[in-house]
């Protein structure tokens, strides 16, 4: 069973409005003592958020690396437009290259389960400022039917009911087996970060991830960036084998994390940092 976040920032980040060109996002800044060995951009999944990644914070910059976990625009505690088309993912993608230019490219570049086809957008958009690419349980393409099916409950809920977030988030909670519906306290903090995601937002990314095409090959082809497909041992919204299959067509390194499912960043924090500062060790050395 995956586990929810924390959302208590350790002492080593700090809860900020990141400027960019493209305007603020909400973001957790996590810094080393001294001269950090790079720098990290972590983005978020469906529904997820910067909190996400909290308990990997200070293992990676135990590790030495400075990491910033954004919330995207729309999510959580980054405003958002109540348009969808402000959300099409060519406008999520040049919204990564603006944080990567404000925290100071070049970056190692992370996405979990939505962030992740977000992070691949941006990386073929423009791939000079990041050093690598990891992906986070993220797919080649749509999401598995059952997830498809879920997704088109929660965009009718918001778009053809008229349900407000409330409602839905309520209607979410009654589905849930009663051991999920609040392990460690969690869930008002689930809540409040629920009601903070805009609509539009959910049903534009939603969309997305039910009709993303197989982009592996373009990914592929994308000179001198080293990639990294992280999984859990299973996962309902991409199953393994197919996520096996996309790192074999990448040529890259494929780390599946032990005790954890679709969220390794939250179910097993300390194996997926340590695996994430590995890989980003790796990369940084001289080759030859």
């Amino acid at each position: 069973m995956s586990r929810p976040p924390t959302f208590t920032p350790p002492p080593c980040a700090r809860a900020l409005q990141l400027p960019t060109g493209r305007g603020p996002f909400a973001v957790l800044d996590a810094r080393p003592e001294g001269t950090p060995r790079g720098t990290a951009l972590l983005l978020p999944g469906y529904t997820g958020s910067k909190e996400d990644f909290i308990a990997m914070l200070e293992p990676l910059t135990a590790a030495g690396y400075r990491v910033v976990a954004v919330d995207g625009r729309g999510q959580y505690e980054s405003k958002g437009p109540d348009s969808q088309d402000a959300y099409a993912q060519k406008e999520l993608a040049a919204d990564v290259l603006a944080q990567a230019a404000a925290v100071g490219a070049p970056v190692h570049l992370v996405g979990h389960s939505l962030g992740g086809q977000i992070a691949r957008a941006a990386v073929l958009a423009d791939p000079e400022p990041f050093l690598t690419l990891t992906l986070i349980s993220s797919g080649p393409a749509r999401i598995a039917p059952s997830q498809r099916e879920r997704v088109r409950l929660l965009s009718e809920a918001l778009e053809l009911t008229r349900m407000d977030m409330e409602q839905v988030w309520a209607g979410i909670r009654a589905m849930d087996p009663p051991e999920e519906t609040d392990i460690d306290g969690a869930s008002a903090d689930l809540r409040r970060r629920w009601l903070g995601h805009n609509p539009a937002q959910l049903m534009a990314t939603g969309r997305q991830l039910t009709v993303e095409p197989d982009r592996v090959a373009e990914l592929a082809a994308v000179r001198d960036l080293p990639v990294h497909v992280m999984s859990g041992v299973r996962d309902d919204t991409w199953p393994v084998p197919l996520l096996d299959d996309m790192a074999r067509r990448l040529g890259a390194r494929r780390t599946v994390i032990e005790g954890a499912e679709h969220s390794p960043n939250t179910d097993q924090p300390p194996r997926t940092a340590a695996a994430l500062s590995a890989f980003w060790d790796e990369a940084g050395r001289p080759r030859g």
